[in-house]
């Protein structure tokens, strides 16, 4: 009897700090990521007696800011669509999205101390205000981006390869955040292409020819001579009874030629060579199959784990089971560009209370040695010479040298996704780009123009 009565007092002590533990952890721990959760009601009532803060693009140019008399404050966004998914927007009947939802707790001035002392300003009935965000954004790069996209189907985004810094981000088609209650039931018609849809970060996309840079990255890697290899394309590569095919016969050439004129047969000679681990294991370096820290939602770039023959010539050409958000592949082409590494991407540049005193600031840094400088040196002649006289002689710029690379994604719901990948200086890169057009065909006519004024405008600024 009395062993029972002690084993029942054990379970129900063992119970009690079971709960007191889970009930520690909600409070200390995950309390403010629940409270600050869009779907929380409770912001709501916050939200109504507190002044957002306003979010600046790196120029201190306002991407979104509070006006109207108090009670009565309204979220304004002086880019409209050319910022839409990025920001996101704020709205009593639809919640929050983009940075205003991802954000939530410094815009809200509830975070850390601030949150304590905002609280108590609420308390004694005084107005309380939220904190200011500094984007690494460039709000006129961010609207050249979208303008060029106007009309399409895509994205496009541009990066600081030497500190991984976001400068544009866009997405096409897009919405008026303004607006967005008025519009929202056309937005979410079928006919509007998904502009709540942020393609820079969570459109999958096969990548097509701009994977074969991660190829080039495995097969160098794996053994450096063939750069004084010659290849031979006679216009198709059957593997295992399935024919792999090239626009075009190339006939004998080398591999700069190969990254030239985008020979399928030469890359997926390659990585059959190559092997699928040690080609997976560069994709992985790059960042395929793994999650990535951001400051916003950001689809994961996928990459089957087991390859055959097959797979593998598919993956080496960017077609198969591969997938890329614009975002990673223009971390790819970051990395050749920063010689090798690939640094951490961000959006958020630092968190400023009122009167601009620094609360939070971003440091750069590298996420990932990918390969060694002399690696990254190569693809990038090839990419210079792929710009000079290969398959993206449009997106050269005068007076620059650009390294580039096309891609024409085959999908099966109709034309080819255009992309092109580029950096710019070619010897000291200060941008990189990656541009995606759904259904648009050859990625040296549709999307390399648009990389070549972004590019552009991003090195005069």
């Amino acid at each position: 009897m009395k062993n029972g009565v002690r084993r029942l007092a054990l379970v129900v002590t063992v119970a009690f700090i079971l709960i007191i533990v889970h009930l520690t952890y909600i409070q200390a721990v995950a309390g403010e990521r629940l409270y600050l959760n869009p779907l929380n009601p409770r912001l709501g009532q916050v939200e109504k007696r507190t002044e957002r803060g306003t979010i600046y693009d790196r120029n201190s140019k306002v991407l979104a800011r509070t006006v109207g008399p108090p009670g009565q404050l309204q979220r304004q966004y002086p880019l409209g669509p050319a910022a839409a998914q990025m920001v996101g927007y704020v709205s009593g009947r639809l919640g929050s999205s983009g940075l205003e939802a991802g954000r939530d707790g410094d815009l809200l001035g509830m975070s850390g101390w601030q949150g304590l002392l905002n609280q108590g300003r609420r308390v004694m009935g005084l107005p309380a205000r939220g904190n200011d965000l500094t984007l690494t954004i460039d709000a006129d790069l961010q609207r050249l981006a979208a303008d060029l996209l106007a009309g399409r189907r895509g994205a496009a985004v541009a990066l600081d390869p030497r500190t991984g810094a976001v400068l544009a981000l866009a997405s096409s088609p897009s919405f008026d955040p303004n607006l967005i209650e008025e519009e929202w039931s056309r937005i979410n018609t079928p006919g509007a292409g998904s502009p709540l849809l942020n393609r820079a970060l969570q459109g999958l996309y096969p990548p097509g020819s701009i994977m074969k840079l991660v190829t080039a990255t495995a097969a160098l890697e794996a053994d450096p001579g063939i750069l004084q290899e010659e290849f031979f394309c006679p216009g198709y590569l059957e593997v295992q009874g399935w024919k792999l095919t090239c626009p075009r016969p190339h006939g004998r050439i080398n591999f700069q030629q190969a990254m030239m004129y985008s020979c399928n047969v030469t890359f997926a000679t390659l990585a059959l060579r190559t092997g699928a681990d040690r080609f997976q294991r560069a994709a992985s370096l790059y960042g395929f199959g793994r999650a990535l820290k951001f400051d916003l939602p950001l689809q994961e770039a996928r990459l089957p784990e087991h390859l055959d023959s097959n797979g593998l010539a598919e993956a080496a050409i960017g077609q198969g089971a591969v997938l890329a958000t614009p975002l990673q592949m223009a971390m790819v082409t970051a990395a050749v560009a920063n010689k090798g590494i690939l640094m951490q991407p961000y959006l958020v540049d630092k968190v400023t209370a009122t009167g601009g005193r620094l609360i939070w600031q971003a440091i750069p840094r590298p996420l990932q040695v990918v390969t060694g400088a002399n690696i990254a040196a190569e693809i990038t002649a090839a990419m210079v010479a792929t710009v000079n006289d290969g398959t993206a002689t449009t997106a050269a710029l005068p007076g620059i040298q650009v390294a580039a690379k096309t891609g024409s994604a085959q999908n099966p719901q109709g034309e080819a996704h255009a992309w092109l990948v580029a950096f710019a200086p070619a010897d000291h890169p200060r941008v990189a780009v990656a541009v995606v057009v759904e259904n648009a065909g050859a990625g040296g006519v549709a999307a390399a123009p648009i990389a070549r004024e972004i590019m552009a405008a991003a090195l005069r600024r």
